[in-house]
């Protein structure tokens, strides 16, 4: 296991201590020394690589009948539908509730988009699978639906996100992943732009900019970079292997990306995701999302693209982290150090 960079306490390289999460403004707690405990609780079922290019049962695969009934294209490339089943409606009714008069019991409606994206046609490639050129196609159709639902008047801002993995979530094997356009801004790009306004304020610099250049000063925890993308276990980091990658460039969203600089981040997401499945030598489960600036029409200067991974998975292929007790009570925690993690991807990344 790696040591924390020397400048920090040395007493914190093998005992409790804290982290500071700027783009949050919250605390991890770090138990490095927990790494040696016994464990006798769930186990999972290791997931399997998928091994059929199409399966006559999967929904999405191309011109198979979806579960709500209709035909999905006989698609050859990316691929987007409307979800069957969405969480948000374009129609729903706009109302606000304060019931007893206290703002203590307020409900108000929300409406919005919901899609699902297929990658590929192949039932059996996932991101990690892909070519790079493949995966180009699935950045720029990320960014045509950003544009074309991020300039709706009725929506103010668009998660892409990819659940991967039966233990994420996913409901289904084919590669995918889904767009939520809604009208309001979702808790966590609020809470992440307030956190970057008030370091511009403080600061008078970008927060994103400033970790990603002492990042790579440090090198401790940066897994991967190439001309346009820098990919980091954060030092803040909650999941066991969480990754960020971060634009070299200050950009907000995917819009504002060169050609080149699309062609680096499909790059940049196959290295990370063909790690990932080498850690454990199985599919790796995670949840991954885009977060660009809000689409609701005021400029964001303090708005830094990126994108988190979150994977579940602790020990091994069977054995996942589970955020309960203290994490959902008191605050995240932790117990391999994310240098330590960094190091695990590093090697990975050279099988």
């Amino acid at each position: 296991m790696s040591s924390l960079n020397p400048q920090l306490n040395p007493l914190a390289q093998q005992n409790p201590h804290r982290r500071f999460n700027p783009l949050k403004r919250e605390w991890v707690l770090v138990s490095p020394h927990r790494t040696q405990r016994p464990w006798q609780g769930q186990v999972e079922k290791p997931a399997q690589a998928l091994v059929a290019s199409y399966d006559p049962e999967c929904y999405l695969c191309p011109g198979n009948k979806r579960a709500g009934g209709l035909q999905t294209d006989k698609y050859t490339s990316t691929y987007v539908f409307e979800n069957d089943f969405a969480a948000l409606k374009p129609d729903a009714p706009r109302f606000r509730e304060d019931e007893g008069g206290q703002g203590l019991l307020i409900a108000e409606g929300e409406s919005g988009v919901c899609r699902v994206i297929c990658f590929s046609p192949r039932h059996d490639l996932t991101l990690a699978k892909m070519e790079v050129a493949d995966i180009r196609k699935v950045v720029d159709l990320w960014d045509a639906q950003m544009r074309e639902l991020g300039g709706r008047d009725d929506i103010r801002y668009v998660q892409v996100f990819e659940n991967r993995g039966a233990m994420m979530g996913a409901s289904n094997p084919h590669p995918h992943g889904q767009i939520w356009a809604s009208r309001s801004v979702p808790n966590e790009a609020v809470v992440e732009q307030a956190a970057q306004a008030v370091y511009l304020k403080e600061h008078g610099c970008c927060l994103l900019c400033a970790y990603r250049k002492l990042e790579v000063k440090l090198g401790e925890r940066v897994i991967a970079s190439n001309g346009s993308f820098v990919a980091v276990v954060p030092f803040w980091a909650v999941w066991p292997f969480e990754v960020m990658i971060l634009p070299v460039r200050h950009v907000a969203d995917l819009e504002a990306l060169t050609a080149a600089e699309r062609d680096d981040l499909a790059a940049m997401l196959k290295l990370v995701t063909s790690t990932y499945d080498k850690v454990f030598d199985a599919p790796f489960p995670y949840s991954m999302g885009l977060h660009p600036q809000p689409f609701d029409g005021e400029e964001h200067p303090e708005w830094h693209f990126h994108l988190h991974f979150y994977p579940p998975l602790l020990r091994s292929a069977t054995v996942r982290k589970f955020m309960v007790g203290f994490e959902l009570l008191g605050s995240p925690q932790r117990d391999i150090t994310p240098e330590s993690a960094a190091e695990t991807l590093r090697v990975a990344k050279e099988k």
